[in-house]
């Protein structure tokens, strides 16, 4: 009993957050929309089926950050591992090679890091 309670206390909290959700966009929409661009005023109905819409282009809103994060552990990313294994001089090397190197008279990579170049 006990636990069917829990399951559906779950799907409950879960059916909230999807209309709270749904409110907070129907919202800022509504505030936003028409007075910025002149677009009409939508539903609630309406802003859910934008968060669907934007699940599906953007793949995110937050709920893969915890579902995923086992997945993450696993990701290399082998640039970073590259910059990883580089001593301080072949960092250095690699950021005067680089387009976004900022040459603004920082340097980050100094001993001394005051933001002098050597």
């Amino acid at each position: 009993m006990k636990r069917g309670f829990h399951f559906f206390g779950h799907i409950v909290l879960a059916l909230a957050a999807v209309a709270g959700f749904g409110a907070v966009v129907m919202l800022l929409w509504n505030w936003l929309m028409p007075a910025v661009f002149g677009l009409t005023c939508i539903n609630l109905w309406q802003a859910l089926g934008l968060l669907a819409l934007a699940r599906i282009l953007f793949g995110g809103m937050g709920a893969g950050r915890f579902w995923g994060m086992g997945m993450m552990k696993h990701h290399r990313n082998p640039i970073h591992e590259k910059w990883m294994r580089m001593t301080p001089e072949e960092r250095k090397e690699f950021m005067k090679k680089r387009p976004f190197h900022h040459g603004c008279g920082h340097d980050f990579f100094s001993e001394d890091n005051t933001g002098k170049q050597e």
